[in-house]
């Protein structure tokens, strides 16, 4: 049977970030790039499968999948696998999967890096990850202890042959070539090429705060590789977005029975311990929940978090290391800022990814940004609608007897009402004044007893 030809890449519709549908998504500011490479250190590369197009032949195609590596240390902070970082993590609901999570809970430690991809590649991911790991240092498994690379995996079948397990070691090698700490690419990307979210194409996305100095000055950001829930689910800022489009898409055909999952991966240079990334990581929940997950009986929910602040050796000769703690009561901004990131990096998959026609000639379309951000202004209008201009009203006229207490405040009275000092220069010229008046002193101030005038107390 001849091979299908190749899908024709989807018109070039612009995409751009959750932040330019002019909706509110938090009070904290970003960092440079709005990502998890905020982080100093930290590094994100991506390979890419796309291949084929038509029927399902498993085994052969099409191939909608890819490959996504995390490094949480990189440059002058040196490699996690001899200076390891603190690690933690949470899971919401567990139909789903992230090899290694179990050691990183019980050590509190990240040692290798994190890997995202399709739920029948984890095994080839991590094959491939240990033998990159064992390349660079050939003590494991002899001088050093074994490792177990941290891979998290979702499923991409509805839209890729999954069964064909089509990521192979250089696919993994690619995406730690690749990474970088600059812009991150999201979307239709790496682990997140075939991903589905609230049934539009969606993949990666990330997003990062940087809190004010006098709440630490710390970065956070996170990346998620979204595959969740179905249309009406999703909210964007609050808003019912996925039924407002439940109708525009009513006829297409979408996937059934697969709710989909969700890996989330956290970065801080906050100096937290393994306890309180385990307690930060239960926080990107809530920011899943605020786009529409409600954690599905089929759905995996799974967070990885790690701190660069405090560097693990792996071997010293010292009997103790010394680490820097973040207060418990300071990690609230923490909090908060960790779930304005995961909800923005959810968007952002949602944003940044286009069209995608899969297996079966499964179609994914693409969020409509335009609808959405007319939807979005059209709420906000009517949330906080434009009060009108008041109408200009003529100068009323002066009471025909003034007194103090209701003479408004000008040139030559005060706010109290009482009569203004003026410079000697602009003083009215002295006039007649009948007997018994009081007369004015140098300044042209009207002076009176004590404790009456222009220097008495305010009241």
């Amino acid at each position: 049977m001849p091979d299908v030809p190749e899908p024709r890449p989807p018109a070039a519709t612009p995409r751009f970030r959750a932040r330019d549908l002019g909706i509110p998504l938090g009070r904290y500011k970003t960092g440079r790039y709005n990502a998890i490479t905020d982080v100093k250190g930290v590094a994100v590369g991506h390979s890419t499968i796309i291949r084929g197009a038509g029927p399902l032949r498993p085994g052969k195609g099409p191939v909608r999948t890819g490959v996504t590596a995390i490094l949480p240390a990189t440059g002058e902070s040196g490699n996690v696998f001899e200076n390891r970082v603190t690690g933690g993590g949470f899971v919401l609901n567990g139909a789903g999967e992230v090899s290694g999570l179990t050691q990183v809970m019980e050590w509190g430690l990240i040692e290798t890096p994190i890997f995202l991809t399709n739920t029948l590649s984890v095994g080839q991911v991590s094959d491939a990850a240990i033998h990159y790991m064992v390349d660079s240092y050939p003590g494991i498994g002899d001088e050093h202890d074994v490792i177990i690379p941290v891979v998290g995996e979702c499923d991409d079948s509805w839209l890729n042959d999954i069964s064909g397990r089509h990521v192979h070691e250089e696919h993994v090698w690619e995406a730690l070539r690749t990474a970088s700490e600059g812009p991150v690419a999201e979307g239709n990307v790496g682990g997140g090429t075939g991903m589905v979210t609230c049934d539009f194409k969606s993949g990666i996305g990330t997003s990062s705060r940087k809190l004010p100095e006098i709440l630490g000055g710390y970065t956070l950001g996170v990346l998620v590789m979204s595959n969740f829930g179905l249309m009406h689910n999703l909210r964007i800022s609050g808003l019912p977005v996925g039924e407002m489009l439940a109708d525009r898409f009513s006829g297409l055909p979408r996937r059934e029975n697969n709710y989909g999952s969700i890996i989330a991966v956290v970065a801080t240079d906050a100096p937290l311990q393994s306890h309180q990334l385990n307690r930060l990581a239960k926080r990107v929940s809530l920011g899943i929940g605020r786009a529409g997950s409600f954690a599905a009986h089929g759905s995996g929910e799974i967070i990885v978090c790690f701190s660069t602040a405090n560097r693990i050796p792996r071997r010293t000769q010292k009997m103790v290391y010394r680490i820097k703690v973040l207060l418990d009561r300071r990690l609230d901004a923490l909090y908060e800022a960790v779930i304005e990131c995961t909800e923005e990096a959810i968007l952002n998959s949602l944003c940044m990814a286009r069209d995608m026609e899969g297996i079966n000639g499964h179609v994914c379309p693409a969020l409509p940004l335009d609808v959405v951000r007319q939807y979005v202004q059209s709420c906000s209008l009517a949330m906080h609608p434009v009060p009108p201009k008041p109408a200009q009203k003529p100068p009323a006229e002066p009471p025909s007897e003034l007194r103090a207490g209701v003479a408004l405040p000008s040139d030559a009275r005060g706010a109290e009402g009482m009569a203004a000092a003026t410079t000697a220069a602009n003083a009215p010229p002295p006039a007649e004044r009948p007997p018994g008046e009081a007369k004015r002193g140098g300044s042209g101030a009207v002076e009176s007893p004590a404790g009456v005038g222009g220097d008495h107390p305010k009241h």
